[in-house]
């Protein structure tokens, strides 16, 4: 299986996560936060949103202006790369501090981040496939937070599926806290 197969994989499982964990729950246990400065469910799927909102459509362009290049479909790693991902690997425990604009911490939050979220994915299925036509190589991705840097395409992809999964792991915690006699759906 090719790295973009595995991403897609990924993506394909993550979505159903949400679907089968986060979709029947009552809206209150989807608002429950374990601490005052812990995420809700609802905060953990915004932030991955506002991600989604800049890394989807800076995608879309990276692949529709290279797709006219010999297809590269083995990423390789830059150092910005290797320690981006390395940064969101949801087994490093290791908390990271996240950029004001995108730390929806106290956000008044509805079902539409749900319904958002899983939208994002269908989007990024359909980036991943169109990226089988692509050089994965390309350095054509902005970072988010620092757009003078640039991270690859497959680099990208791979971080985008890392960080989603660190966070979907953060919201499957909060759901095991939710209380007891609530949280049996």
């Amino acid at each position: 299986m090719n790295a973009l197969d595995q991403i897609s994989r990924t993506v394909e499982n993550q979505k159903h996560t949400v679907v089968a964990a986060f979709l029947p729950l009552e809206l209150s246990l989807l608002n429950y936060k374990p601490a005052p400065d812990s995420w809700s469910v609802l905060e953990c799927l915004e932030h991955l949103n506002r991600y989604s909102r800049y890394y989807n459509p800076a995608l879309a362009k990276a692949i529709a202006a290279n797709s006219d290049d010999k297809p590269e479909q083995t990423i390789s790693y830059s150092w910005l790369g290797k320690k981006s991902l390395d940064m969101v690997r949801p087994d490093n425990v290791k908390k990271s501090k996240t950029v004001r604009h995108m730390n929806p911490n106290n956000s008044q939050l509805g079902r539409q981040t749900l319904e958002e979220f899983l939208d994002h994915q269908t989007e990024l299925l359909q980036l991943l496939n169109k990226a089988k036509n692509t050089n994965l190589n390309k350095k054509a991705i902005p970072v988010e937070f620092f757009k003078l840097m640039k991270l690859r395409i497959g680099e990208t992809l791979e971080f985008v599926a890392l960080h989603q999964e660190r966070h979907l792991q953060q919201a499957l915690n909060v759901k095991k806290q939710l209380p007891v006699n609530q949280a049996a759906a």
